[in-house]
């Protein structure tokens, strides 16, 4: 195997691996970086079955990931009782959060503002949403949602990272023979 091809590879694990840390953080490519290098590496040393089998299974689990993204902070939040409002309040707090129009955080910059602009957007939806209620029950609402939509991002999350890795192990193991073997 030619020199560039095997520098080649070690790239595209090292984009691999920024994909696991990207499926762990919110709004950062992840799965989509090792569906990329997957294609990159077929397309540069050809498509073989290993790496077509490779693919299939980082597109599956891009295709899941996708789902689990989207349903993990709905189903976390409606087996609480949040709104709508709550929701939407979420998703505007943590694009505010990622774009630092937030205070400035101290340490953590926009990951933690993408966390705490989640939780301050769904408690204000909610604040909002529920004027029906005393402002103790309204307060403890949001609240309650807003940890629940946080906390079942991350486990999203958290899942999301640990498909990517076995994709990347998929990868390795249909791969590496071929690019590390002596005889080539």
């Amino acid at each position: 195997m030619a020199i560039g091809l095997i520098i080649l590879y070690w790239v595209l694990l090292i984009v691999m691996a920024a994909g696991i840390v990207g499926s762990l953080i919110p709004v950062f490519p992840g799965i989509g970086l090792i569906v990329a290098a997957i294609v990159v590496w077929g397309a540069t040393a050809g498509f073989t079955k290993a790496v077509y089998i490779a693919l299939g299974v980082a597109i599956a689990i891009f295709a899941i990931t996708t789902a689990i993204d989207y349903l993990a902070g709905y189903v976390g939040a409606k087996k609480v009782g949040a709104s709508s409002w709550g929701q939407i309040g979420a998703l505007v707090g943590m694009l505010l959060g990622l774009v630092g129009f937030l205070p400035a955080l101290p340490i953590g910059g926009p990951i933690l503002g993408l966390l705490f602009g989640s939780m301050l957007g769904a408690f204000v939806g909610e604040m909002l949403h529920r004027r029906d209620l005393g402002l103790l029950a309204r307060c403890q609402l949001g609240a309650k949602v807003s940890l629940a939509i946080v906390v079942s991002s991350l486990l999203g999350n958290v899942i999301a990272g640990i498909l990517s890795m076995i994709a990347t192990v998929v990868f390795l193991i249909a791969t590496w023979s071929t690019v590390m073997s002596p005889a080539l």
